[in-house]
């Protein structure tokens, strides 16, 4: 089915009245089907309050002496975004200086106001550049804000951009970096900006001076400043595509100075440091540095032309790194050992890296650190959390146990829910890990829902979701977790076997997970649902159409399915690194064999699908899931279609729409597998 061939293209315009007509059709089918009873009621009211409830953690970044929290609840539904000092913080109810209340300015200004984050003028903290987006669509308005006054800057002088995907950053009080739509031929093919401009206050946008230009072919590029005291430095960057990128130092006489990495490395510069963390094996002065290693040096001299590296992490078989983040003083990794994490700091000295376990952090669970203050300390926040632990927050300095110091309430009863680990092989003799999630004293198959990604290096770690307890795992579903190829769970190179021409190799994992749940016992084809989104629902949707014979049911959610034109749809020409270019036939004869849209069966027995997405995603289209629906639908496929008019590529704006899409997919799943 091409593209000039399309029957269905029609529902690609987004906001048309007639896709709309025909999206609140099915909206209003779907919801009298599965949205229409006492027990879908009680099961949304009950999703609504863990997600209103104030007892949840107020996680915070660190700036300074302020740590900065953005929060909603039942009475605040888009949101607060509020301050407070760590020694309030410490207490159970700390007292919070609101800063923007976005339901009185949602109400005010007559807009559908979303949050979309703020970057906060250092070190005075005076000022803020805040983010806004209707209805939660990735393109936002941005605004200055002055936190003293506690109401945002007019006039000539304020910095304000008009709607588009932007971004800006401070470098003095009056002085910013500035990508957006600056007219035509600024954005890249891919929808982001193509130029950098350095904006003075006061200044007509117009008048910005540009400070660096990408191609049109790049994703995007950015310029930052780095106001580190004694370490001051400018930085422009072009992201070529997803995976490969060039950065360089931005000099005063406007010159360039690249920073000679692969430019499949990511780097980061830190007061005298540079790191590099190469996605492919790199030769350096005879060494052979692993994909997966996180490399250090002096920035200077590196730039100077030396390189003497050291490899401060190096992967193995079972091991990748999953973050590393800078105290004052210190570097934290955060390492992933068959999918189990663990946290080490790492101190320069004389002698090399000194590297110390860091104490206080929970047993058999999933940490990360969340937040540190690079500026100023070596203070930090880690969250730790597993499948049936509901989250702890920790706080402390390198050399010193942390200390827990916020506790999040249980949300479903957990007695007797074990979590195991197990290993399927898929088709090509590779050890896929999954996690089980379910009673203890369950016997015989039973409802089981499968979740996947397995793109973009993204890990999926164990953590604790009270939606999912409460709606799936308390009333005795099983819950399984695949960390399939395409993710990062053993480093880059488990990525990158599934980009491109290897992307099957993620959907025969994720089938042999399936297989192995019902080899085991777990569960049958039809009790056994599948649930993903966004490169997760192009997951769904290959299961749906190569593997269906496998599952009862399947939730396909902010999916891509037609991969012919994914490239021309908002952002979807960024991805081309990760799925490869339709135009190009070679491309196309590896896309093309499994794309869900050009590989459906009128004469297959599909399982019924719940298709969600969201009319405000401008990352991946609508269109997708809407030509998919009609498809089916003609083909006399059992497909249940819900679109939110509002949310972004979370497909909700607020948390009365989260509940309410929860509380459908989780109604429909036990529907479907748990028929009475």
């Amino acid at each position: 089915m091409g593209r000039m061939t399309d029957p269905h293209l029609w529902l690609e315009d987004v906001t048309g009245d007639k896709p709309l007509d025909w999206v609140r059709e099915r909206n209003g089918r779907t919801v009298d089907t599965y949205a229409a009873d006492e027990q879908f009621t009680d099961l949304e009211s009950r999703i609504r309050d863990v997600l209103d409830t104030d007892a949840r953690i107020p996680y915070v970044g660190i700036r300074g002496e302020w740590l900065y929290n953005f929060w909603r609840d039942a009475t605040h539904v888009r949101g607060l975004w509020r301050r407070t000092t760590l020694e309030r913080y410490r207490t159970d109810d700390p007292e919070w200086e609101v800063l923007v209340d976005v339901d009185a300015l949602a109400e005010a200004e007559d807009e559908n106001w979303v949050w979309a984050g703020a970057n906060v003028l250092r070190p005075s903290q005076s000022r803020a550049l805040i983010s806004l987006s209707r209805g939660g669509a990735d393109a936002t308005v941005i605004r200055e804000f002055d936190l003293d006054s506690r109401t945002f800057v007019t006039g000539e002088d304020a910095f304000e951009l008009s709607e588009a995907k932007s971004s800006m950053g401070w470098i003095d009080a009056d002085t910013v970096y500035v990508e957006s739509d600056f007219g035509p031929g600024t954005l890249t093919d891919s929808g982001y900006p193509r130029l950098a401009k350095r904006w003075h206050r006061g200044a007509p946008l117009d008048d910005a001076v540009t400070v660096f230009e990408g191609a049109r072919s790049d994703v995007s590029v950015g310029a930052s400043y780095d106001d580190t005291e004694g370490f001051e430095r400018h930085f422009v960057s072009r992201a070529i595509d997803f995976y490969h990128s060039e950065r360089y130092e931005l000099l005063p006489d406007g010159a360039l100075v690249k920073i000679e990495v692969p430019d499949d490395a990511s780097t980061g510069v830190y007061r005298n440091w540079l790191t590099v963390r190469p996605r492919t094996d790199w030769e350096v002065g005879g060494t052979v540095y692993p994909a997966g290693s996180l490399l250090i040096t002096d920035y200077d001299s590196y730039m100077a032309g030396a390189r003497e590296l050291t490899a401060v992490f190096t992967p193995d078989a079972h091991t990748s790194l999953e973050q590393a983040t800078w105290t004052r003083n210190h570097l934290l990794l955060v390492t992933l050992a068959d999918v189990h994490t663990e946290l080490f700091a790492l101190t320069p000295s004389e002698s090399g890296w000194a590297r110390t376990p860091i104490a206080g952090v929970p047993e058999l669970t999933t940490s990360g650190v969340i937040a540190t203050d690079a500026r100023n300390s070596d203070a930090f926040f880690v969250n730790s959390s597993g499948f049936t632990t509901p989250a702890t927050l920790l706080y402390g300095t390198v050399g010193s146990p942390l200390e827990p110091i916020k506790r999040a309430p249980a949300f479903f009863d957990a007695t007797g829910i074990a979590v195991s680990q197990y290993f399927a092989t898929s088709d090509d003799g590779t050890a896929i890990p999954y996690f089980v999630v379910r009673r203890e004293d369950a016997e015989g198959p039973g409802p089981t829902l499968l979740y996947g990604y397995g793109g973009f290096e993204n890990s999926m770690v164990p953590a604790y979701s009270g939606v999912v307890g409460l709606a799936w795992l308390e009333p005795g579903g099983t819950y399984v977790v695949a960390n399939i190829r395409g993710g990062g769970e053993y480093g880059p190179g488990w990525h990158t076997q599934a980009i491109r021409e290897g992307r099957p190799l993620a959907y025969e994992d994720f089938s042999a997970v399936a297989k192995d749940l019902v080899a085991r016992g777990f569960t049958t084809p039809e009790l056994l649902g599948a649930q993903g989104g966004s490169n997760g629902g192009l997951l769904m949707g290959v299961m749906l159409t190569r593997y269906p014979k496998l599952f009862g049911a399947i939730v396909c959610q902010v999916p891509l399915l037609d991969m012919k034109r994914y490239h021309l749809l908002l952002a979807g020409a960024s991805w081309m690194a990760e799925y490869g270019d339709p135009d190009d036939p070679r491309d196309w004869e590896f896309l093309g064999a499994y794309s869900p849209y050009q590989n459906t069966d009128p004469a297959a027995q599909y399982p019924p699908v719940l298709m969600t997405t969201s009319t405000r995603d401008d990352r991946v289209h609508p269109g997708h899931a809407r030509k998919m629906t009609a498809l089916l639908e003609e083909q006399g496929h059992e497909i249940w279609y819900y679109e939110n008019i509002e949310g972004g590529h979370g497909g909700a704006a607020d948390n009365a729409q989260a509940a309410f899409k929860s509380a459908l997919t989780y109604t429909f799943l036990r529907r479907t597998l748990t028929p009475s």
